[in-house]
């Protein structure tokens, strides 16, 4: 175990305790030339970020593709599912650089939502994405639809392949939560859980912007809240001050600093641009009209 000091904005050094996942006779890092059209287009994070950070999000993303494989089931992986897969894993750690998940091994893409039982052709429940346990350990499970729906609006608070991601971060510690106290020191975590208390109290009485489905419990509360700072971060600090300072804290970033507070738009692709869709067709041959 390394323990790491950041300097957050309060002045005070924290000690984060960081578990890397080392694996041997790893493959270079090449990094494919579109990938960069590719995330201006379909990554609002990444497209806001200057060109320092733009390269060190490309490298981000190329050693989490060259060490987790992404797998479909009865569905076509394209490259643009690859790299929305790697910009949900890269986001929440992208504070923490050269850091890595200790508890994945594959991402798994369905055609749709499924249940429980991992049923997609006619499911009795409509889940979109699952860190898997048991059986499924070391698994994540995602909706394609729901991973793209995810990145195309970026005003709605929602992002689910962010959401499972978080939940990953939280189980650093070995189990998902909602207090990631791998990332928290003992002083923090009582007034987490008492802030989570009172915004979820919020949640049930209607009195909250935060998505319902955060008043189902803690773990799912902090992978909602989560989401909500890594997509509407000025709004989080408008509306709930205390939650967007611990969740700086938690993920080492002032997001309302990586995103404007009006959102910049990617430039129209031009018929002969290399398709944003991954198929390496220009996009008048491809995705134009769609």
């Amino acid at each position: 175990m390394i323990v790491v000091y950041i300097l957050i904005g309060t002045g005070a050094l924290v000690a984060f305790p960081f578990v890397k996942k080392y694996i041997r006779n790893q493959k270079p890092l090449v990094i494919p030339p579109n990938w960069h059209g590719i995330l201006v287009q379909r990554v609002r994070f990444f497209r806001e970020l200057n060109e320092v950070g733009q390269q060190d999000f490309l490298e981000q993303v190329g050693r989490f593709l060259r060490n987790v494989p992404v797998n479909g089931v009865q569905v076509e992986i394209t490259i643009a599912d690859r790299l929305l897969v790697a910009a949900s894993a890269v986001i929440p750690l992208f504070g923490f650089k050269g850091w890595e998940y200790g508890y994945l091994d594959e991402v798994i893409i369905y055609p749709s939502a499924f249940d429980q039982n991992f049923n997609f052709e006619n499911p009795k429940e409509l889940i979109v994405g699952m860190v898997g346990s048991g059986a499924m350990e070391g698994k994540m499970i995602l909706s394609k639809p729901a991973l793209h729906a995810g990145f195309d609006n970026t005003q709605d608070k929602q992002n689910v392949g962010i959401h499972e991601f978080i939940h990953l971060y939280d189980k650093e510690d070995g189990v998902i939560d909602g207090v990631p106290v791998s990332f928290m020191t003992d002083e923090h975590i009582m007034p987490w859980i008492d802030l989570v208390r009172v915004e979820m109290s919020k949640i049930h009485a209607g009195e909250s912007g935060i998505r319902g489905y955060g008043g189902l419990n803690g773990k799912e509360f902090f992978a909602v809240a989560g989401e909500y700072f890594f997509e509407r971060p000025h709004l989080l600090e408008d509306k709930h001050p205390e939650l967007y300072m611990m969740l700086s804290m938690f993920f080492n970033q002032k997001m309302t600093h990586t995103l404007s507070a009006k959102e910049i738009k990617a430039k129209p692709l031009s018929r002969n641009s290399p398709c944003p869709c991954g198929s390496d067709n220009k996009y008048k041959h491809c995705c134009l009209g769609k």
